[in-house]
């Protein structure tokens, strides 16, 4: 007889939001976590953004970016404490790509998907715009998502999980996972062999490394990892993030993070292991000039805070990252009797959506239980 109905590797965002559902519909569900605690790998290292992702319309993703609207008012509601809607101004120049007539097009997609209303700044409010290079400008755009701290939601939503009796089971690493006709045994590096009638795989850029450890063995999804670096310097912007375009034409964002600016995020092709992820010298520099073409100061490596880099992990492609496909992909092993479901990407904002799309396989293959709908359910910080 299996310990468990779920068990979860992983205790970033999505194997906590798969473990609040599983534990809320009734399944006695155990996370194993490769750290102390739970959010410290990717799920600390984003842009702390609850969003539609508005660049998304440019490669036509609709559907992710009206999925994570959605999910970006339940949090609203649901997490208050936790999550805030912001104001974001994106400046038009001369020289920029995106100009006035896309962006209103985009805002005016934005706005019917729900992302609510915007206006243009006008000219004489310039000046209060957090030392905005004026030179050339042309418009300012203001409309407003979401602001979170990606880590405290992570474990917000792990701490009820928890509360509803899901077992935690911290700095544990997979040694082994062994599939058997009716369960799944899964070896870990401070624990017994524990068993589950499934195993949900949410170990983000260690998905597939996962996977390896599994015998016999399985087919895996071929993917990239590509890292992104954000850096923290001692500036206060008091009007909300920017949301600017970069040299290179992609889209960088300048946010108010504990009283400094965050400023990120790159997107560089990774092919070591995933716990070897640290910012590079040419990102930094690349964040470092984007700032400078933007605001009126001047800053140098000397000035920075900090410095995080993550992962993300995207189906692989020869094109370019930032124009890739961001939709969630579940892959199970067995069509007809699956024993593990795989978590491939995913989205911080449309955590508790991935964790749903998860359920509707899991009540495929353990009926009995009752689905709750956690799009109501509120919970602590």
């Amino acid at each position: 007889m299996a310990d468990y109905d779920l068990i979860i590797i992983g205790a970033g965002i999505h194997g906590a939001a798969v473990a609040r559902a599983a534990s809320y519909d009734g399944y006695n569900v155990c996370i194993i976590e490769q750290y102390p605690e739970a959010g410290l790998a990717t799920s600390n290292h984003s842009s702390k953004l609850i969003h539609g992702g508005l660049r998304y319309l440019e490669s036509f993703q609709f559907k992710l970016v009206k999925e994570c609207l959605h999910e970006r008012s339940v949090l609203l509601k649901t997490a208050p404490q936790l999550v805030k809607l912001i104001p974001f101004h994106i400046p038009v120049y001369k020289n920029t790509k995106r100009q006035s007539c896309l962006i209103y097009l985009g805002l005016t997609l934005y706005r019917l998907l729900g992302g609510g209303t915007f206006k243009k700044i006008s000219k004489s409010e310039w000046h209060s715009l957090d030392g905005l290079n004026t030179d050339n400008l042309k418009h300012v755009y203001q409309y407003h998502d979401g602001l979170t701290d990606d880590k405290k939601l992570t474990q917000a939503v792990l701490a009820d999980a928890i509360k509803i009796g899901a077992e935690f089971l911290p700095e544990n690493k997979i040694i082994k996972i062994e599939l058997e006709e009716e369960s799944v045994h899964v070896q870990t590096s401070q624990h017994k062999i524990i068993s589950a009638k499934l195993l949900i795989n949410a170990s983000g850029p260690w998905v597939n490394d996962t996977l390896s450890k599994v015998t016999p063995s399985i087919d895996a999804l071929s993917i990239d990892l590509v890292q992104g670096t954000h850096i923290v310097i001692p500036r206060t912007i008091s009007k909300g993030i920017y949301y600017v375009e970069a040299a290179d034409k992609r889209v960088v964002f300048a946010i108010p993070w504990k009283e400094h600016c965050l400023i990120g995020t790159t997107e560089t092709p990774f092919n070591k292991k995933p716990e070897d992820c640290v910012p590079q010298k040419e990102e930094i520099e690349y964040l470092l000039t984007t700032w400078n073409q933007y605001f009126n100061d001047t800053l140098t490596n000397d000035d920075i805070l900090e410095s995080f880099a993550g992962l993300r992990v995207l189906p692989a492609a020869d094109d370019s990252a930032f124009n890739r496909k961001r939709e969630t992909i579940l892959h199970t092993d067995n069509d007809k009797n699956a024993k593990i479901i795989s978590i491939y990407g995913g989205k911080l904002t449309a955590h508790r959506a991935t964790a749903e799309a998860v359920m509707e396989i899991v009540h495929k293959r353990l009926p009995g239980h009752d689905k709750t709908d956690t799009s109501v359910l509120s919970f602590e910080s």
